[in-house]
C-alpha cells in the first residue's frame, strides 16, 4: 500500500493537510505529487481538486480516496484502516 498525496504549492488547504499528516504515525509510504508538475499522473487518477489523497495497492490500483483537509483522526483512519 502507498498513499499518493496530490497537492500544489499555491494551495493553502494542502499546507494544512501536510501539517496534519506530520502528526500521523504510519508505516505506509506517502508520495507527494505536485499536480502542476505531474499533470499526467493527476489526470490518470482523475484528480479534480486538491488536496486529494489516494490509497493504492501493490498493483497501483486505487483502494480509496479522500478530498479536502482532513483532521489527524480522519487521516489516521484513512491510512491505517
Amino acid at each position: 500500500m502507498k498513499v499518493l498525496r496530490f497537492t500544489a504549492v499555491w494551495c493553502e488547504p494542502c499546507k494544512m493537510l501536510a501539517r496534519n499528516l506530520e502528526n500521523i504515525t504510519t508505516q505506509v509510504p506517502i508520495q507527494v505529487i505536485d499536480i502542476d508538475q505531474e499533470e499526467d499522473l493527476a489526470r490518470h487518477f482523475n484528480v479534480r481538486s486538491v488536496p486529494t489523497l489516494v490509497l493504492i495497492d501493490q498493483d497501483k490500483k486505487e483502494v480509496k480516496r479522500v478530498v479536502g483537509v482532513q483532521s489527524v483522526d480522519q487521516l489516521d483512519q484513512f491510512i491505517n484502516y
